[in-house]
Parts: structure tokens; C-alpha cells; sequence
């Protein structure tokens, strides 16, 4: 099984890849109680707002199944609590909560056999789909790429965050496929080095042309012109089009904007999100200071004491954005997702 994430019904487990160990172990995780769920989606060891709303459906199938209510109203009361208690492991990746909504609004049937079962089908329609999705972002995507092109991406958006051929490098994968032979740079993505760990992993594992760079090179090569677009996925998207992704992603769209570079946002519709009107309406995670200062370095880099401002997320305006890549089409501004 190649995916990040996946159900193995005969050991009743999410099994999944640490990500946290990332390029250097290849390690499945082997989760059974939502417990195991949340703690893995809250340190991120599976992470990226596709795989995390899978991770969410089938872990919350798994765990049902130690609930032992004989009603179907102490049953649903019991399966809400636990997606509730699922949901608070992160904030800010609306897959997330859409999800476990797919899952509260599956549950039916007479028996507890039944409702097991119907949770179980809308996981792995949720799975499923998740796959589909990423094929007809690549297929889509492939219009907007040229041959022998610079692509710019930011964090990992890929087959690890997102299943299948990922949002951001579906098109990518796809341009590789057709011979296009397309020429990526990762940016690194401090802190957590999403970009150096995984995208560079994957992509160099898949075959393609892969370069890594520090998160403050990507506009000396944008200004020489060697980028010619730029994929990056999302985490939320606000109904006006603002959309929160990897800290860093504001950064490079506003340089992508200053020379003149197509920037690209690559996510499912599951992705927008209804209930938030503007960007200024997500509400951005804040991690720990230590993932900073501590995380990849054998002493502190810095002195104690030193405050430290560690968003997980930031949004980048509806303007900055040249197109969203859906598994729809492809949606240009003005932005108006629900109008």
C-alpha cells in the first residue's frame, strides 16, 4: 500500500507513515483508539489537510467500534463526542472538520453492525475520493504548465499531505508523466523543513528534477527568471478566495506577484470553506517555540529567554492568486466560492 494513510481492517487500524521521521525512516504507524488518532494528527506525523481529513474519517470508523452503547441515539451521542475530541487536534485545516461532518452524517441502521458499516463506507468514499481528486487536479493543472519550465512549491503539498499524486505536485507529476520535464524547486519551509524533508524526498524518489532551497532564495531566482509558476496547496480557503497554507506561502506570492509569476493554488473543494468569509476569519495555529529554537539544532539557536512567534499558517490574499487548480477546473478571480 503506497498511500500515506490506509485501513487495514484486519488488525481494526489506521495505519499510517510517521512523517516526523521523514527522509531518513520509513516507519507505519498502527493506530486503534482515538487517542493514538489525535496525538498523530496533532504532532504531525500524518499532516497536510487531504490526508489529515482521511486520517480523521477512518480513525473515527476505528474507534467507534470500541463504543459499546446498544442505542443508535447513545451510539450517535457517543460518535459525536469522539469526533469532537478528533477535531481539536488542529485548527486550522478545514478538511479536518469536514470529514468527521461526512462521518456524523453517515451513521444509520437498525443494528450496531449496521452503523459500523456505514461508517466504515463513508471513510473509504472519503479515501477514495481524496485519491480521485488529485488525478483530476493533475490532469487540470497539466494546462498551466509549459515544457522545460521552472516550478516553484512551498511546503509538502504531495503524495505524503495529500494521497494519490498530491494538490500542488499533481501537476507537476503530471508534466513529468508527459515528458514535459519540468524543473522543481523546493523551498526548505522553516521551521518543520516540510519542503526539505518530504517534497525533495518524494519528488527525487518519483524520478524528477528536483532542487532544494532555503525559504530566502526564491526571489533572486525568480528575478532571474528561472521560475516560471508557482503550485502550493491549502489548508482553508475563505469563500472570497483568501487561503491559509504554510507559513512562508504569503511570502512567496507577494513575490511571485512583484516578477510577474503565475501563482497557483492547488486544492479539493473540500478545502473551501463555507462558514469562513474572509482570510481574516481562519484562525491560524500557534505551535511550539521550541520547533524553532530547539528542533534542528544540537544547542539553542538562540539565547534564553528570547520570545519566539511561531504560526503555523499564514493567508495569502485573494489577489495574489492567479488561479485555484480544483478537481473542478480551474477557477480564476474575482473569487466568490458561494456568491
Amino acid at each position: 500500500m503506497n498511500e500515506p494513510v490506509y485501513l487495514d481492517d484486519s488488525r481494526n487500524a489506521l495505519i499510517a507513515l510517521d512523517q516526523t521521521l521523514l527522509p531518513h525512516e520509513q516507519h507505519r504507524l498502527e493506530l486503534t483508539t482515538a487517542e493514538q488518532v489525535w496525538e498523530a494528527i496533532k504532532t504531525l506525523r500524518v499532516r497536510g489537510a487531504p490526508v489529515i481529513g482521511v486520517s480523521a474519517a477512518i480513525g473515527a470508523y476505528v474507534a467507534a467500534r470500541n463504543i459499546v452503547a446498544t442505542t443508535l441515539e447513545g451510539f450517535t451521542a457517543e460518535f459525536s463526542k469522539l469526533c469532537a475530541y478528533l477535531n481539536s487536534s488542529r485548527p486550522t485545516a478545514v478538511n479536518l472538520s469536514w470529514a468527521l461532518r461526512q462521518m456524523q452524517s453517515a451513521l444509520r441502521g437498525d443494528t450496531r453492525d449496521a452503523w459500523l458499516e456505514s461508517l466504515r463506507e463513508c471513510a473509504l468514499e472519503i479515501y477514495r475520493n481524496a485519491i480521485l481528486d488529485t488525478e483530476s487536479i493533475a490532469a487540470h493543472g497539466l494546462t498551466l504548465v509549459k515544457r522545460d519550465c521552472g516550478i516553484l512549491t512551498h511546503c509538502n503539498a504531495g503524495r505524503l499531505a495529500c494521497m494519490g499524486k498530491g494538490t500542488a505536485t499533481a501537476p507537476i507529476y503530471a508534466a513529468h508523466d508527459a515528458g514535459y520535464n519540468p524543473r522543481v524547486y523546493a523551498d526548505e519551509t522553516r521551521p518543520l523543513m516540510q519542503g526539505a524533508r518530504l517534497t525533495a524526498f518524494e519528488l527525487h524518489q518519483a524520478g524528477l528534477d528536483v532542487t532544494l532551497i532555503c525559504d530566502n532564495m526564491s526571489a533572486s531566482l525568480m528575478k532571474s527568471g528561472a521560475i516560471d509558476a508557482v503550485f502550493v496547496g491549502a489548508d482553508r480557503v475563505a469563500a472570497n478566495g483568501d487561503a491559509a497554507n504554510k507559513i512562508g506561502t504569503l511570502a512567496v506570492a507577494i513575490l511571485a506577484k512583484q516578477y510577474c509569476v503565475p501563482f497557483y493554488v492547488c486544492a479539493p473543494y473540500s478545502t473551501i470553506d463555507a462558514g469562513t468569509p474572509t482570510g481574516a476569519d481562519i484562525v491560524i495555529e500557534q505551535r511550539d517555540p521550541t520547533e524553532v529554537s530547539h528542533m534542528w539544532f544540537s544547542r539553542p539557536s538562540t539565547s534564553p529567554g528570547v520570545k519566539v512567534y511561531n504560526p503555523a499558517f499564514d493567508v495569502t490574499d485573494a489577489e495574489l492568486i492567479t488561479a485555484f487548480v480544483t478537481e473542478r477546473g480551474i477557477v480564476r478571480g474575482p473569487y466568490n466560492f458561494f456568491g
